[in-house]
């Protein structure tokens, strides 16, 4: 590893804990009809996760140029280069490393969705981004999704234990830096795969839970499973008050905290 990939790294594991909790704001395509509250007035939502502390944001290329520059060089920077949907109904990338070198960030992200006819292609094109970013020491970032089709023939993200593990054993294979993927939903199951996996793993944030303590419940989890980290989207900035929702998160992520406390902690009510 070269010096660049190893200062940018230690940059977004710089916690004494030396695990990442991060903020992720990239959620643009994903949302076919309109996009929640929490993502409509971008500068408010940055200055609400700023003021929260975060280890690292990420982003959309075009969101960094217009929003970020109040907080250059305060918080890490993860720069997004996929719009993609699970059912490859979406699936463009809109950046490259060369754009995040350029714009100053300490990571270069992009998305697979893996089982299925176009696993592949994407993990192909995981492979060509690697190899660009390793002109540069940019670290890279992968935001890795097994998926299911339903028996109506809807396509949904799995978290079935063999799912996620085959999910980080691709992003292995690919070469990336870090690996970002859905928790299973048990302690053990999740503890052997990232007790395997020669990279860290940090863990998805999940689609919204019905309370803030549920989902600091699965943090807790994701922690006591070994895990590097989380980077958490929808139960930040879904939250009424997101910088008390972020400093919560921290609380468990890198305090370990219970999520009781944590709560408490942050003047919250779960």
């Amino acid at each position: 590893m070269g010096l660049g990939k190893s200062i940018r790294l230690n940059r977004l594991f710089s916690h004494p804990s030396g695990r990442l909790c991060s903020v992720a704001i990239d959620h643009f395509v994903g949302y076919q009809e309109g996009l929640p509250d929490g993502l409509r007035d971008l500068p408010a939502t940055l200055k609400a996760l700023v003021a929260g502390g975060p280890d690292a944001v990420t982003m959309h290329k075009g969101v960094a140029k217009g929003c970020w520059a109040p907080y250059a060089g305060r918080v890490p920077l993860i720069l997004q280069s996929i719009m993609g949907r699970p059912d490859d109904a979406s699936d463009e990338h809109i950046a490259e490393p060369e754009d995040a070198v350029r714009m100053g960030a300490d990571a270069f992200a992009t998305c697979a969705f893996v089982r299925g006819r176009t696993e592949a292609a994407h993990l192909r094109r995981v492979a060509d981004h690697v190899r660009l970013a390793e002109a540069w020491d940019m670290p890279v970032v992968l935001h890795v999704y097994p998926r299911r089709v339903s028996a109506d023939g809807k396509v949904q993200i799995a978290f079935d234990p063999e799912d996620i593990a085959w999910a980080v054993r691709c992003g292995i294979e690919v070469g990336v830096d870090v690996i970002k993927v859905p928790y299973c939903g048990d302690v053990a199951a999740y503890g052997q795969i990232v007790g395997t996996c020669p990279v860290p793993v940090v863990a998805a944030g999940g689609p919204q839970a019905e309370t803030l303590q549920r989902a600091l419940d699965m943090a807790a989890d994701v922690v006591a499973g070994g895990a590097r980290g989380m980077t958490i989207g929808r139960n930040i900035w879904g939250h009424p008050q997101i910088t008390r929702a972020l400093r919560a998160f921290k609380a468990v992520i890198h305090d370990g905290t219970t999520p009781a406390e944590a709560i408490r902690r942050a003047g919250l009510q779960g």
